[in-house]
């Protein structure tokens, strides 16, 4: 996915109030730019960062930047959780991601129950597939980990995936991964431990977890491979805790795109 527009550097002051962060530009100026980001952000959000921003020339927009990117460990991880769900969609039409070809027909935000929705939709002839699309931000010890709060909102998705699942429909939870240093995904047991058990639950009852690490640079992202899963439990110091009867995968697939 090409970034539309030359992203404008600054230097990280302070995120706050969930949708806010104060930047200064390179010219010396101190903005308050528009955070597409609620979660908290753990890792990507440390004061005197470099980041990128996007400038809006609408006058309806009370922030005419919003924040893009910013360097950790000296990679740029992309923070907008709107880039996911376009990623995946382009990624599909372009059949680009191998688990997810041979549909004809793909719909964005479908609605499931009565008041809920799945980022996507794959359906051919009778064949249908539910996919719900999750930004992963949040790097430690080379382990990609979701989510970076506690999710209310992401546990019901687990929870409408696995009914899917057993009215016969496949059903794929897909995390994208907005940064390269890392090997391999779980579930940040230490942060949200309910949705971690959700997530192994899911899995034992057929939903699929697609795991895509994506390389992001000022002029792109893209989705670059498929990383293994690991489902054991992990403490807070990151020490595995086996967990009987929990499968994983530690396979993962370059994607040449």
């Amino acid at each position: 996915m090409k970034v539309n527009q030359q992203l404008i550097p600054g230097i990280l002051i302070r995120r706050y109030k969930r949708f806010l962060a104060d930047i200064q530009l390179s010219d010396g100026r101190f903005i308050t730019a528009h955070c597409p980001n609620t979660g908290s952000m753990l890792s990507c959000n440390i004061p005197g960062s470099e980041v990128l921003l996007s400038y809006h020339q609408n006058p309806k927009r009370k922030y005419a930047y919003t924040w893009e990117m910013i360097t950790v460990n000296s990679i740029w991880v992309d923070i907008n959780t709107n880039v996911p769900n376009k990623l995946v969609y382009e990624a599909i039409v372009e059949n680009k991601i191998p688990e997810l070809t041979g549909y004809q027909e793909i719909l964005r935000e479908q609605k499931v129950g009565e008041n809920s929705r799945l980022d996507l939709m794959l359906r051919d002839n009778k064949k249908v597939c539910y996919i719900e699309v999750k930004n992963v931000t949040l790097v430690e010890k080379g382990m990609a980990l979701f989510p970076d709060a506690v999710t209310v909102r992401g546990t019901k998705h687990l929870q409408e995936l696995t009914g899917l699942r057993e009215n016969g429909h496949r059903a794929v939870i897909f995390f994208v991964i907005q940064r390269e240093d890392c090997e391999y995904f779980t579930p940040a047991d230490h942060i949200d431990p309910v949705y971690g058990r959700k997530l192994r639950e899911a899995h034992s009852r057929g939903v699929e977890i697609l795991p895509y690490r994506a390389i992001v640079t000022p002029e792109e992202i893209k989705l670059d491979r498929k990383l293994g899963f690991n489902l054991l439990s992990f403490d807070k110091n990151g020490l595995s805790v086996f967990n009987q009867g929990v499968r994983h995968n530690t396979n993962s697939t370059r994607l040449l795109i």
